[in-house]
């Protein structure tokens, strides 16, 4: 394929390198006249791994050159690979100029390209929040171009996932290849580049593809901030924290792995709520700062908090709860985020039924029934023996529960309003229609 390569920056100057390695006709564009120099030269304008010799390889064969001229470089490709920078402002806000000022001179030259040499696909590759690329860019297109997206030209969302000293490597054998498409031809376009690479590929939404570069630069960045706190308290208790780490890797059911990463409600029960304030408490008395550990708790408040939001938005003030346990098939109820949101909501006063199949109070004993005799006195006069009963008496529905019974009564388009908590078997099916919210999806 003919592709020009806007900025030659660490992921432009990579990517308009690799693909002319991989037999692609390559045009790097870039303001910055000495970039575009080093390239023509043979040179890499960045330092990294196997870039220079790559470089010099692909401008001796003539797969790649670089110009500073938009117009040519449209003119001469079939796709565009938009790889700018998009920096922080001085408040934290993504800094879009960069992405709008090259957005508008590729619509300008695909507006006097027209028809010729066949459709046109633009691919942001640039990390941009979502919504940038619909909301934005997008509309800069159409109204430089005169025409429509996904129609008279290709518009996708290709992330990268490029890190810096071992990017070439990462680029031949990337751990995914994500394409946001505005329509399935802009996705075939893309995915044409990368034919011959492995590893498993992606054809979300463009939205989607947006959100995935931050979910991943997040995590990264959780990570590496857990794993130096964690290094910080254990060296302040005289623990090797390698060794600690070392055990806690060799877990790949738990804790290397997909377990806990799936978007649900806050999460309770006797260990991780109290674990994490005896560390924290550890942490504090040893002067060590640990703010990732510090607001885990918090956060999760904040989570169970939303449900409460939600439950005021409806206006109702009748409302059913299903499930009360902190895990479902058992009658824990310790820290039970469920019990939780039942007292705030008792406490403001709505209407308040809760079914939960496994809690019965003439069975709770010990801890159990201290901890509802003292967080939930009122448990009695709320808790309903079957799932309709609280159906029949609830305006709103919240859903904490996948018990069978629950979900095979649960109404579609009609009845109360469900606020889904657990993100429901069939939770995408119901999205689509009136009276369903969910928590976080």
């Amino acid at each position: 394929m003919r592709v020009s390569v806007f900025g030659l920056g660490y992921v432009g100057c990579v990517s308009a390198a690799c693909l002319a390695g991989m037999g692609h006709e390559v045009i790097g564009v870039d303001v910055n006249q000495v970039k575009v120099d080093l390239v023509n030269d043979g040179k890499a304008p960045v330092v990294e791994e196997r870039i220079g010799e790559l470089i010099a390889e692909v401008v001796d064969t003539g797969a790649l050159r670089a110009t500073g001229d938009v117009r040519e470089a449209v003119m001469e490709s079939d796709m565009s690979l938009v790889c700018v920078g998009t920096p922080s402002e001085p408040n934290g806000s993504l800094c879009t100029t960069y992405l709008e000022r090259v957005t508008e001179e590729i619509g300008a030259a695909l507006a006097e390209r027209g028809g010729r040499g066949g459709r046109h696909t633009v691919v942001f590759r640039s990390t941009m929040l979502p919504g940038t690329c619909t909301n934005l860019l997008v509309p800069i297109l159409e109204k430089y171009v005169g025409g429509t997206a996904g129609v008279d030209f290709g518009v996708a969302v290709n992330p990268e996932f490029l890190r810096e000293g071992t990017s070439v490597r990462d680029f031949f054998d990337p751990p995914k290849t994500v394409v946001g498409e505005l329509d399935p031809a802009s996705g075939d376009a893309v995915l044409a580049l990368y034919d011959s690479l492995p590893g498993e590929v992606f054809r979300v939404p463009v939205a989607t593809a947006e959100a995935i570069k931050y979910a991943d630069n997040a995590f990264h960045g959780l990570k590496i901030g857990f794993a130096n706190e964690l290094g910080a308290v254990c060296q302040a208790l005289g623990v090797d924290s390698h060794q600690v780490m070392d055990v806690f890797l060799a877990d790949r059911k738990l804790n290397i792995s997909s377990a806990y990463l799936r978007p649900g409600f806050a999460f309770g029960g006797s260990c991780l709520p109290k674990d994490l304030r005896s560390l924290v408490h550890a942490a504090q008395r040893a002067d060590v700062s640990v703010p990732i550990l510090a607001h885990v708790l918090p956060s999760n408040s904040a989570h169970l908090e939303r449900a409460v939001e939600l439950v005021e938005r409806t206006g109702k003030r009748r409302v059913g709860l299903f499930g009360l346990s902190f895990k479902p098939g058992t009658d824990d109820l310790r820290e039970s985020p469920l019990v939780e949101l039942a007292e705030r909501l008792f406490g403001k006063g709505y209407d308040l039924r809760i079914h939960d199949a496994n809690v019965s109070l003439s069975r709770l004993l010990g801890a159990n029934r201290e901890y509802v005799e003292t967080r939930l006195p009122h448990l009695a006069q709320l808790l309903a023996d079957s799932v309709d009963e609280v159906l029949e008496h609830a305006e709103v529905c919240l859903v904490g529960t996948r018990d069978p019974a629950v979900l095979s009564a649960l109404p579609h388009g009609g009845g109360p309003l469900l606020i889904d908590l657990i993100h429901l078997p069939d939770a995408d099916t119901r999205r689509t229609e009136p009276g369903y919210m969910g928590l976080a999806w």
